[in-house]
């Protein structure tokens, strides 16, 4: 399938798609004419980009664990090395949900004393 296609069917636009390529997260088939070549596969590994760049995490990352993505599985095969990574990175949200927590409440204290001498 060619780039709109896969555009199509990923929900990720063609410049995106290209970027993906620049950083070697895709690697196309080319066809005579030289138009990229994408397959079932390619669909998949899209795919599982885009949820882990959605879920906030960086291309590089994702890009040291193409081989799991790469798998014939589910769209993220349990490979063990993404799952610790991906654990430590639940971890470390974990503590910016803490921080932003901890912050939000102080906001909150000080809006209600200052709310109290209006």
């Amino acid at each position: 399938m060619q780039i709109g296609e896969l555009s199509g069917r990923t929900g990720v636009s063609v410049r995106m798609l290209r970027y993906y390529e620049q950083e070697g997260l895709l690697t196309p088939a080319r066809r005579n004419s030289g138009y990229r070549d994408y397959d079932a596969a390619d669909v998949q590994i899209v795919n599982a980009i885009r949820m882990l760049n959605d879920a906030g995490l960086k291309l590089e990352f994702i890009r040291r664990f193409l081989p799991c993505l790469r798998s014939a599985g589910p769209i993220l095969p349990p490979c063990p090395d993404l799952m610790a990574a991906m654990r430590q990175e639940m971890q470390v949200l974990d503590g910016k949900l803490r921080e932003i927590r901890e912050s939000r409440d102080m906001l909150g204290t000080y809006y209600k004393e200052m709310s109290a001498h209006l």
